[in-house]
């Protein structure tokens, strides 16, 4: 089985898409000519020709209005937004067409093949405009999808899946794992569901729930956590439109506690929506309140990034207070 970082699994997903069905197009700013600023696209030009892997303007919301045309037409687009920071001019497109368009037609008309890839999140340097969580926002919008891949094997299965899957989806993509993030991923075409969460490590204390990125600082929190004997259950959402509220109560129901990790702003983050739903069904269960380890409500800054970051000595002071709560 090869060995890939994420952006050569995501390549690689792209490359099984495009090769299995002629359907399948991929697109954005500079996508076709040197593979992306990112480079996740390479060579997919040269391999199936400019008609299905080209350049667009630099108009986000044009991207997204000719994805919604192609795909209302048969088409399954994969358009590329170069970071997530720029996705709000689409932002029309996303929520009032893409996402109601199925609704909005009584089933006759959809753009289910569309998926539309984002790189998001901290850790490269990248100041206040390219290094934005924005996942919330579109997680409030009934008829998308959301996913986030934790590692190269998740990429491939999960994009594989996303890009062939009935309903538009926003794949968000942790841009400091790109090469950071490196792993076994097989040649073969295999697909890894949505809205399903999965348990990476089981524990009996506590539950600690996050998604991308925020998996690897997790790992990290809960080596010091088990130094001080505290046992710890470890679920990566994968999804969080449809999110699995399940997977994620029966953790809650068995360990009484819950921490819930994300690089976005505190106030309005999906943590929140996950606190909500979990104390509503296991609120006799719960031995601590349900901790949130997050961004700070400012601007993501340049200087200061480490300090804005939830990084794992936060994550393992929250641990700490929830047990001995």
């Amino acid at each position: 089985m090869p060995t890939m970082n994420m952006l050569q699994a995501i390549n690689n997903a792209l490359d099984t898409a495009m090769g299995e069905d002629d359907k399948v197009l991929c697109f954005g700013e500079d996508v076709g000519s040197f593979g992306g600023v990112f480079r996740a696209t390479s060579h997919l030009q040269e391999k199936f020709g400019r008609a299905r892997c080209f350049n667009t303007p630099l108009v986000e919301q044009g991207i997204i209005g000719f994805a919604n045309g192609l795909a209302a037409q048969g088409s399954v687009p994969v358009a590329e937004i170069q970071f997530a920071d720029y996705i709000f001019p689409a932002f029309d497109q996303i929520v009032n067409e893409t996402a109601k368009f199925r609704y909005r037609s009584g089933d006759l008309f959809n753009v289910g093949g569309l998926t539309i890839r984002a790189p998001f999140g901290g850790g490269i340097s990248g100041g206040l405009y390219h290094s934005q969580s924005p996942e919330a926002y579109f997680a409030h919008t009934p008829g998308l999808k959301i996913v986030v891949p934790r590692d190269p094997y998740q990429a491939k299965g999960l994009l594989l899946a996303s890009i062939r899957d009935p309903d538009p989806v926003i794949f968000f993509e942790p841009k400091r794992l790109y090469r950071a993030s490196v792993g076994e991923v097989p040649e073969e075409d295999y697909q890894l569901p949505i809205g399903e969460a999965e348990v990476t490590k089981e524990g009996t204390d506590i539950t600690l729930v996050g998604w991308g990125a925020q998996m690897e600082v997790i790992e990290r929190a809960v080596e010091l956590a088990e130094k001080d004997g505290i046992s710890c259950e470890v679920i990566d959402l994968r999804s969080l439109l449809p999110w699995d509220v399940d997977t994620v109560a029966e953790s809650v129901l068995k360990t009484g506690r819950l921490v819930v990790t994300h690089e976005a702003p505190r106030t309005g983050g999906f943590a929140g929506e996950i606190a909500t739903a979990i104390q509503e069904r296991c609120f006799l269960y719960l031995e601590s309140p349900i901790a949130r380890v997050t961004g700070l409500d400012t601007p993501f800054p340049l200087t200061l990034e480490k300090e804005y970051l939830p990084d794992h000595l936060k994550i393992v002071e929250a641990i700490r207070a929830s047990v001995n709560f």
